[in-house]
């Protein structure tokens, strides 16, 4: 590893089945108000709702009720909460759900205290978040997002079909529970999504340099081949407990910051998925499973190495008598298979995008990063959402 970093992660993590039974002692170190934040209703049929109620009516806690929160959160519903945590005074936001009630969650804590154009301030602008945000902590019931252990904070504006992310140390929860049998309920179409965001998180770290022997691209990679063997028995039966928790450590553990040191970062299938996103409201982790393939079939001849070394060590495939391309590119063919065997989305036409229209209003309002083996044109994002459909 031959680049300087920083490395912090504050968040504090309780794993397993009895995760819950910590829940009383963390709210112990807060104020009596709770904006308790959650999606469509999905947490009172499983449960986790009346458990959660629970612990907070037993520490004496005044909850207010946030709820609604849609899977691509906007810019309308963070303010809604802003004003709703203002008026009750929220003490601490427990955001209970998956990536979208969490991140929500964050940018609420932002809005609860801030005046003004937040959008431009620290979503498009990214400044720095200067108010202290009211903490937020986190009981999880769906992976994928890496939310519950990271800074981010992705949002969409509806006005502007523009959906990004606000990164601040401070936005990181300060506790989350983890407990995978919250997962179990979960439909399958949701669980392999998340999956496949969990996944393209650790590529997006992966495929860039530094390509010196370095810590984090082992550990990616053996991320990466748990998940594999993960999902094929989740799918098998969803309610295996080493698959499930596998599948949810892994999620955390890809955001957290541990793969990243001395990486430059790619990012790029997210940018175009962000606007897919936020012009078709489509799943998250489904859109970056329509569209990787092509993107990685582009990007593979500018860092063979690494593609032929993800080809080797994650899927175990044979190189003797091939050329290096051939190997890397049969990598990226392994992806695609497992994303077909996996029931993930295809293509842009499996994602519910019912023709190719806006395809060029998307390529032209996509962000475009440096940090990968190359560097994307707005004609080469538009060749990856073709190649897509």
């Amino acid at each position: 590893m031959n680049q300087d970093f920083e490395f912090y992660n504050p968040t504090q993590v309780f794993f397993g089945r009895s995760a819950m039974e910590n829940l009383s002692g963390l709210l112990s170190l807060y104020g009596k108000n709770v904006l308790l934040a959650y999606g469509g209703g999905s947490i009172q049929q499983n449960g986790v709702y009346e458990q959660v109620m629970q612990v907070l009516q037993a520490c004496g806690k005044k909850v207010t009720e946030f709820s609604g929160i849609m899977p691509n959160p906007t810019y309308q519903k963070v303010l809604e909460g802003g004003a709703i945590a203002r008026s009750c005074g929220a003490d601490l936001i427990l955001a209970v759900g998956g990536g979208s009630v969490i991140d929500c969650a964050k940018a609420v804590s932002i809005a609860a205290v801030e005046r003004g154009d937040l959008w431009t301030r620290h979503w498009l602008e990214k400044r720095p978040v200067e108010i202290p945000p009211i903490p937020v902590g986190t009981v999880l019931t769906m992976v994928g997002t890496g939310s519950e252990m990271d800074g981010d904070a992705v949002i969409t504006n509806e006005e502007t079909k523009i959906k990004t992310s606000c990164w601040d140390y401070c936005l990181y929860p300060k506790f989350s529970i983890l407990n995978p049998e919250y997962t179990y309920s979960v439909p399958e179409y949701q669980m392999v999504s998340g999956i496949f965001d969990t996944l393209s998180h650790i590529m997006e770290i992966y495929f860039s340099p530094e390509d010196e022997d370095n810590i984090s691209d082992d550990f990616a990679e053996a991320l990466m081949g748990n998940i594999i063997r993960s999902t094929a028995a989740a799918l098998k039966d969803p309610q295996d407990y080493t698959a499930r928790s596998n599948l949810m450590w892994a999620s955390s553990l890809a955001l957290s910051g541990l793969l990243a040191p001395s990486k430059k970062e790619d990012w790029e299938v997210h940018q175009i998925q962000h606007q897919l996103g936020a012009y078709y409201d489509c799943a998250h982790g489904m859109g970056l499973a329509a569209i990787s393939p092509a993107y990685y079939r582009l990007v593979c001849p500018y860092g063979v190495p690494r593609f032929k070394r993800f080809a080797i060590n994650v899927w175990g495939l044979d190189p003797t008598g091939k050329s290096d391309l051939d190997v890397a590119m049969a990598g990226i063919d392994a992806l695609a298979a497992f994303i077909r065997d996996s029931h993930m989305t295809a293509n842009l036409r499996e994602l519910g995008i019912p023709d190719d229209s806006l395809l060029e209003t998307i390529s032209s309002t996509c962000n475009l990063r440096q940090g990968g083996y190359y560097t994307l044109t707005r004609e080469d994002v538009l060749q990856v959402l073709r190649k897509s459909f």
